[in-house]
């Protein structure tokens, strides 16, 4: 914990009251998981409830633009879709050392009845929104990652130069990934065109695992922390399968409201090698295995 006690209740109600321009009055908090980049509280105020996290102002900022402003920016793009519920930005900044984002506090709940297949539907939902180009008009993040969105009218390239390229390299870079790996994505390049089929750019949540779906008071779906860019739809349904955790329900509610093209389970592997490079660039080489039996395969 970074602090607690007078001075966690002085920066709450500093930043709230930035946020929301008028006086607010911390009445309690309570911690929260953060992950392993940010620290969360629940704060319980005279205005409401809210949802703060926070992290060192200068450890997670890339061309200017902090991580938690490119989070703001996402979560403000799926919004705008109105596919399904997303947190709403109440504020973000920078208040003495700290970077802070303020959001609605969702009050969790068990899942309705329908919840897979009202999430299944919602991804298709928020697939359908299209743009001309692959990637995106600012970079954001992928945990503490970069993640560079340069647009691009060719989704093949796109996906493999800003998306497999640059962690393969940071991870080269770090000795974590070895060069004839390293080679081995560069032959998969090749055969990308054929094996991943040509669809227009979807926008996509972006780090779509269990640990990033909530469930709200109603017990409906709800999305957070997300790495938005417009790419292939094929790659969110392919991180959930990941990690699991999602219910068979929900991928058959989603192919009824936007078919999959035919042999989508095959190519399964090849989209979560961006995800394999990401935990391997943040957790270490215990991921690597799992790269190279994608390389092997492909």
């Amino acid at each position: 914990m970074e602090f607690w006690g007078d001075e966690q209740f002085s920066f709450f109600e500093s930043v709230l009251f930035l946020a929301l321009g008028q006086p607010v009055e911390v009445i309690e908090t309570q911690f929260l998981s953060g992950g392993d980049i940010s620290t969360a509280a629940q704060v319980f105020t005279s205005e409401g409830v809210f949802f703060v996290k926070w992290n060192h102002a200068t450890q997670y900022s890339m061309d200017n633009l902090d991580m938690f402003e490119a989070e703001a920016k996402g979560l403000d793009l799926l919004r705008q879709t109105d596919a399904l519920h997303v947190p709403s930005v109440i504020g973000f900044g920078r208040h003495l050392d700290k970077s802070y984002l303020i959001l609605d506090y969702i009050e969790s709940s068990s899942p309705s009845p329908n919840y897979w297949e009202a999430l299944g539907q919602s991804l298709a939902a928020l697939h359908s929104h299209t743009q001309p180009v692959f990637g995106l008009h600012f970079l954001n993040y992928i945990g503490s990652l970069p993640q560079i969105n340069t647009p691009s009218t060719n989704g093949i390239d796109f996906f493999f130069e800003n998306r497999l390229l640059p962690q393969a390299g940071m991870a080269l870079y770090k000795g974590l990934l070895s060069k004839s790996l390293y080679d081995a994505l560069f032959r998969l390049r090749n055969r990308l065109p054929d094996l991943i089929p040509n669809e227009r750019p979807a926008l996509l949540h972006g780090d779509l695992w269990s640990g990033n779906v909530m469930v709200t008071e109603q017990g409906q779906p709800a999305l957070i922390d997300p790495a938005v860019y417009f790419g292939f739809r094929e790659a969110d349904l392919a991180h959930t399968r990941l990690f699991g955790g999602f219910d068979q329900r929900f991928y058959d509610a989603y192919d009824e409201a936007f078919p999959l093209q035919e042999s989508f389970e095959e190519r399964v592997a090849i989209y979560n090698l961006y995800p394999l490079l990401v935990h391997v660039n943040l957790f270490g080489s215990g991921y690597v295995s799992g790269v190279e039996r994608v390389l092997k395969r492909f």
